[in-house]
């Protein structure tokens, strides 16, 4: 991809054309990725290459970009492994006898009118069985019949002697997936919050869940984008920290923000978000912006706002968004404020790009990092949770097909395996809500920012789901940058991770990994919270709570369990922690920096949030 230089693509300031027509990237085989290090070999295709790819890409269209082979060999592993196991099919026999008695003893109990303790509970995110019918018969019989038939297959799927792993949990996600949709909760005569409402509303709830999932379906049907809603506009009620954008170039904006106090910390502080949202999940509402909370305590804040890739950007890799990313920005934040070294601090994949960068500087000895915050971001994949479920070699490659074709990856596709992993809260409880219960979706903050999706370019996504998510090549010493591989080791910045309890996109046992292949000063700190949930604790969040523990500089590796183990919780909001921390690896306060810099030739482009955060 021809890229423009710094000077001609910051002093265009008008807006980027807008997007042409699609056209279909060239038939080519995947290209060996030069500098990012993460791609297919560059041997030579087939003479129908093409073809073959266009088969695929069609099929994956139909089943939503799962791989039939990879599902096939799932099942078949499984069920090969558990045929020649007869010792476990008879303790399989065994589970059925025992949860078959336990619910018949449940049911007589029941039946007498005595009260029994229900013997088989719903998983700590299942939110189905909420409503006091399910106490009573025959719903109460139902629940437990399902949950029943559920513990047996999670039995049934469990490892296995000789069973691949990954297979093994495959199998049991699949099975989860179609046993939701037979869930007594599903149906409306077989659910007694459905039946109550009915009943009160007089099948009003009814009618309105019929509008409701036709205007789900055209949307569908069309492809057409949600618009965010009035109440929560981007620039006014979110993403409305005041700032001005001050450098933009094809691929993103640089945000510098307006500060709100006199003296600021000397060092700025740049924020990578990741391209696979929106960045204003660290600046929602202002009582919970990372971001304006960041600028009122004092420091001069620097945060990217990514494009929306579309068809021709499909060439973009993960070296143009290091490149034209990150180090494009250190280059103007430098500009702007001379002198000074920069705290970097990444969110989720922003995080893994972080951690590659800083990598690379360490290599090229490029020492104008401050420090470096990781915050639910990977280095190491091998356990990277149950998104590993969509990943195996088949999976990879047929995605591969559907971005070939199509130059991306689209929203749904990304989404939908994001929501299949807790299916039975964000798929079928909110089709029951929607659907049966007659009940509109109210927005939230964070809801409207999970809706507001973006698209992933085929080469780069194609290069972090094969080199850094599959192959793992960033631990493993085989991640090259510019040709020469980078080891995370040479990072001498000192660094802040932060892991969240219950994330299951990052978990926290694997963002810890981040201690076992540095040598740097390491704070590691785990917060009450998922993904995202943990990551806005602002002060004044009721019920939260943290830990934190010191790693100095090549001191020995201590396993997550001991960690956890010899740190207690303490109460309250994380973020103070990290700006203390910030503190001690600042030098000073220095009077408050307004946007921009004329004199040095990035002047105010615009008012933030900017153009690229209403991309859609």
């Amino acid at each position: 991809m021809t890229r423009k230089s710094t000077r001609d693509s910051h002093h265009n300031s008008q807006l980027p054309t807008e997007e042409r027509a699609p056209q279909l990237p060239a038939v080519t085989h995947p290209v060996a990725v030069q500098s990012g290090g993460a791609g297919p070999s560059d041997t030579a295709p087939h003479r129908h290459a093409a073809l073959d790819r266009s088969t695929m890409a069609s099929l994956a269209r139909l089943t939503a970009g799962l791989s039939p082979h990879a599902i096939i060999d799932a099942w078949s592993d499984w069920a090969i492994h558990l045929a020649r196991a007869p010792g476990r099919q008879l303790e399989l026999i065994e589970r059925a006898q025992a949860n078959g008695l336990k619910l018949a003893h449940y049911t007589q109990t029941r039946m007498t009118g005595r009260t029994a303790e229900k013997p088989f509970k719903p998983g700590r995110y299942d939110t189905r069985w909420s409503h006091d019918g399910w106490d009573k018969g025959p719903f109460a019989h139902w629940q437990q019949s399902f949950l029943a038939t559920q513990d047996w297959w999670s039995a049934a799927t469990s490892e296995l002697r000789g069973l691949h792993k990954p297979n093994g949990e495959r199998t049991g996600f699949m099975i989860r997936q179609l046993l939701d949709t037979v869930s007594p909760s599903n149906f409306p005569l077989g659910n007694p919050e459905i039946l109550e409402k009915t009943w009160q509303t007089a099948g009003r709830n009814l009618v309105d869940g019929l509008a409701h999932f036709a205007d789900d379906a055209r949307h569908i049907a069309a492809q057409e984008h949600r618009p965010v809603p009035e109440n929560f506009a981007l620039g006014k009620a979110l993403a409305a920290t005041p700032g001005k954008v001050v450098y933009r170039n094809d691929l993103m904006e640089l945000i510098q923000y307006s500060p709100t106090t006199q003296q600021v910390q000397a060092e700025p502080v740049l924020i990578v978000p990741a391209w696979i949202m929106k960045y204003y999940i660290l600046d929602l509402s202002p009582e919970n912006s990372f971001i304006r909370w960041l600028v009122g305590e004092g420091y001069t804040v620097f945060c990217i706002s990514w494009r929306n890739p579309v068809v021709e950007h499909a060439e973009l890799s993960l070296q143009d968004y290091r490149q034209q990313g990150i180090m494009q920005a250190l280059d103007v934040i430098n500009a702007i404020v001379p002198g000074q070294k920069v705290h970097a601090n990444g969110y989720c994949l922003g995080g893994t790009l972080l951690a590659i960068a800083a990598a690379t500087m360490a290599r090229d000895s490029d020492d104008r990092l401050a420090s470096v915050t990781l915050m639910a971001a990977q280095v190491d994949f091998a356990e990277a949770g149950e998104l590993l479920l969509f990943l195996d070699e088949s999976q990879v490659a047929f995605l591969e097909d559907l971005m070939w074709s199509q130059g991306y990856l689209d929203r749904p596709q990304m989404s939908g395996a994001f929501a299949a992993i807790r299916s039975e809260d964000l798929i079928w409880s909110r089709a029951v809500r929607r659907y049966f219960l007659g009940e509109p979706d109210l927005p939230t903050d964070i809801t409207v920012w999970v809706n507001d999706t973006t698209r992933m370019p085929a080469r780069m996504h194609s290069e972090y789901l094969r080199g850094i998510f599959l192959e793992n090549r960033i631990t493993a010493g085989r991640f090259s940058v510019d040709g020469r591989v980078i080891a995370l080791k040479d990072i001498a910045a000192p660094m802040f991770v932060v892991g969240t309890e219950t994330d299951h996109i990052a978990p926290w046992r694997s963002v810890y990994k981040t201690a076992l292949f540095t040598d740097c000063d390491l704070q590691f700190l785990l917060t009450k919270g998922g993904h995202n949930s943990g990551i806005l604790s602002e002060p004044g969040h009721a019920g939260r709570h943290y830990r934190i523990g010191h790693r100095p500089a090549g001191a020995h590796y201590r396993d997550p369990q001991t960690w956890l183990a010899t740190h207690d919780p303490v109460p309250g909001s994380w973020w103070h922690e990290w700006a203390s921390w910030l503190k001690d690896y600042s030098t000073g306060t220095v009077p408050a920096r307004r946007p921009g810099s004329t004199d040095c030739g990035y002047p105010v482009l615009d008012a933030a949030p900017g153009h690229y955060i209403h991309q859609t």
